[in-house]
């Protein structure tokens, strides 16, 4: 079921009223109105516009949706009360349709799998097989929960990657900002003042001069060809195959960073590889689909050669062995969770160790490019410095002299 926002006179009186319904289609949501005595001005399909973000739904939304439903289902609450109750709590207007959506494709007989399969751009596939492992095997509010409890440590996890690579950027900006600062103001002073004693510039000083006059005359080029490559590069990664392979190669290669996105796509595998597991998931399809919640398609290529090696009979610790990018303490562990037959136990002891070394190494780096970037911004500061302030004290001793 979609939702439309509809315009619509009122047949008796010609009120114009406005609304939403739902429907199938464009044709239903009319047709619904007709019967309902309302001649339809206009019907539009919800968040279709051309800033509509039709569907859209923060980590945060579906995470708190994700512990309320399950707190409901546990507390013995039927699921269509549980989705109602959930629906009238929740805030965020995407997040609300999109659950009364799945209500009433629950109270038309669909199952949960079903319901919630239709909105497959908000709930990604590990999220719908242990939707589907919970509601057969009767265990939906534990499933419900252990999705929540995933989602809001990879949400972190992120979060603090996003953290450590947003602080170089700020310093970065500040830097421009003030070199920037001084070649538009400081610079075009000192060539002004050396004119006017009829001095030769510096050599350091008559670089600076050339640059500051580049840009007084072509920043707007300058401009352009920077909004050319930031949204050639923003085009390329998410809309080509070749541009996104080419930016998750150097997510995973990347000097200093490249080592924490390895072991954050080693964990979320591990960890959802447990959940599958411990849901009843069969071991084929824990592994395809974790794999596929790895997010990073050159890990997701490499990974996937296990799948055959499972198929043809194998152990998951074999099929493990040896695979790039694959870190050797989750082969280890699901060796001994095999042994032990608690494989999906081990595999989350594995990706909490990653997890935690993940953690302090991000704290690491963080600490450690503080000190860098500063020395960066002294040096390239004491450069312009150096060309404009020492060419003046320079010329006041010429002169006093």
């Amino acid at each position: 079921m979609k939702r439309f926002n509809y315009k619509a006179k009122e047949k008796e009186t010609g009120k114009l009223i406005k609304g939403n319904i739902q429907a199938e289609n464009e044709q239903t949501a009319g047709r619904l109105l007709i019967e309902q005595g309302y001649i339809p001005q206009s019907v539009i399909e919800e968040g279709t516009g051309f800033f509509g973000n039709k569907g859209h739904v923060t980590n945060k939304d579906r995470i708190m949706f994700t512990r309320q439903l399950a707190t409901l289902i546990g507390a013995g609450l039927p699921l269509a009360t549980s989705l109602r109750t959930v629906a009238e709590q929740t805030q965020s207007k995407n997040m609300k349709n999109i659950v009364e959506e799945i209500l009433t494709s629950v109270e038309a007989g669909k199952s949960l799998f079903d319901a919630f399969s239709q909105h497959d751009s908000v709930f990604n596939g590990v999220y719908l097989a242990l939707i589907k492992a919970g509601e057969t095997s009767g265990t939906l509010d534990i499933a419900l929960k252990r999705l929540a409890d995933q989602e809001e440590k990879d949400a972190a996890m992120l979060s603090k990657i996003k953290g450590a690579l947003v602080y170089p950027v700020i310093i970065l900006a500040v830097i421009i900002a003030v070199l920037a600062f001084m070649m538009v103001m400081v610079v075009p002073q000192v060539k002004n003042l050396y004119e006017d004693m009829g001095e030769e510039l510096p050599a350091l000083t008559q670089f600076l001069v050339n640059m500051s006059d580049f840009f007084a005359v072509f920043w707007w080029l300058i401009a352009l060809i920077l909004i050319g490559i930031c949204g050639g590069l923003y085009f390329a990664v998410k809309r080509t195959p070749v541009g996104r392979h080419a930016m998750d190669s150097f997510k995973i290669h990347v000097p200093i960073f490249g080592a924490l996105f390895r072991k954050l796509y080693v964990s979320r595998f591990a960890r959802t590889c447990e959940m599958m597991l411990a849901t009843g998931v069969p071991m084929l399809d824990s592994v395809k689909i974790s794999i596929g919640a790895v997010n990073n398609v050159v890990v997701e290529e490499e990974y996937t050669k296990s799948l055959e090696i499972i198929k043809g009979g194998k152990p998951l610790s074999e099929s493990l062995k040896d695979r790039n990018y694959m870190l050797p303490l989750i082969p280890q562990m699901a060796s001994i969770g095999e042994e032990s037959g608690k494989i999906d136990e081990m595999l989350g002891k594995a990706a909490q160790v990653y997890e935690n070394e993940l953690d302090e190494q991000i704290n690491s780096i963080s600490t450690m490019i503080e000190p860098i970037l500063m020395v960066i911004m002294a040096g390239l500061i004491g450069v312009v410095i150096g060309g404009t302030l020492l060419p003046i004290y320079s010329l006041v001793n010429s002169v006093a002299a």
